[in-house]
């Protein structure tokens, strides 16, 4: 007999002020949805830009079943130990082959007999040029099949055609493909043709009177002047962003995708 599998995955939580709204917001949503397991793409939790151990270790702490990133993921060279050390952190898996860190896992579903694969990929328009994603999914999904049909995707990327072919070429083998990076909420959220719950952008969990959650002068001046400005957090207009999606347990599909952003603009 299938079982619906309630996933929570919070958006890019940026620096202190966001880890202080998931901790206020967080046992209130799992509460009320009575999620299952709960993602959140942490890439940014440190300073805005990286995530340190000390960090990483906060934020598992609030019942955040397993942390996703990105391109910043690796920015600080003291969290080498710990990417290597903790299978809950995942980086991008299409990092070339002997870059530190785990690119998936398999997790067991706490209360439940179920497991469920996360990848974590990163795109290649307008960022790194690394490995291919599409075909380091095609290896990855190869290998998580034979132990779950639950597969979950976070797609860190810029361009927004890039996580749309991907969602497509994803559609039918993975349960979901959440979009991440650019920090902007997108109105996409659906479930593809063959059952697949995507959405082009989660967007971030953090302060909005920013520019993607940064302070904005600093951010201003360096469009105006070229130039390198310091990265500062912002702290004001605060928000939590997210999807739960429910998949079903027996076929992997998706049943549901439903956008979760407070408090509303």
């Amino acid at each position: 007999m299938s079982e619906k599998i309630k996933i929570l995955f919070i958006g890019d939580i940026i620096g202190e002020p966001g880890y202080n709204l998931t901790k206020l917001l967080l046992p209130g949503l799992i509460s009320k949805y009575k999620t299952d397991f709960v993602i959140a793409n942490g890439e940014n939790i440190t300073e805005g830009k990286g995530i340190l151990e000390k960090d990483g270790k906060k934020l598992l702490e609030l019942n955040i079943n397993v942390l996703t990133g990105g391109n910043h993921t690796m920015d600080k060279i003291q969290a080498h130990k710990y990417l290597m050390e903790e299978k809950r952190v995942l980086r991008p898996m299409n990092y070339p082959k002997g870059a530190y860190g785990h690119g998936f896992g398999i997790y067991a579903i706490p209360g439940t007999d179920f497991k469920i694969g996360i990848i974590n990929l990163q795109g290649r328009v307008f960022m790194k040029s690394i490995d291919c994603p599409f075909r380091t999914f095609d290896w990855v999904y190869e290998k998580i099949k034979y132990e779950t049909n639950i597969v979950f995707v976070d797609f860190h990327a810029e361009a927004t055609a890039e996580k749309i072919a991907f969602g497509w070429y994803a559609n039918g083998r993975a349960s979901v493909v959440v979009g991440t990076h650019t920090h902007i909420p997108t109105a996409d959220s659906r479930i593809l043709s063959d059952g697949t719950a995507y959405i082009t952008d989660v967007g971030m969990t953090g302060a909005y009177d920013s520019v993607i959650g940064m302070k904005k002068d600093g951010s201003i001046k360096r469009f105006i002047y070229s130039t390198p400005q310091k990265y500062e957090v912002a702290d004001e207009d605060m928000r939590f962003s997210g999807v739960l999606c429910e998949i079903d347990s027996t076929t992997g599909r998706a049943l549901s995708i439903k956008k979760i952003f407070s408090p509303e603009f």
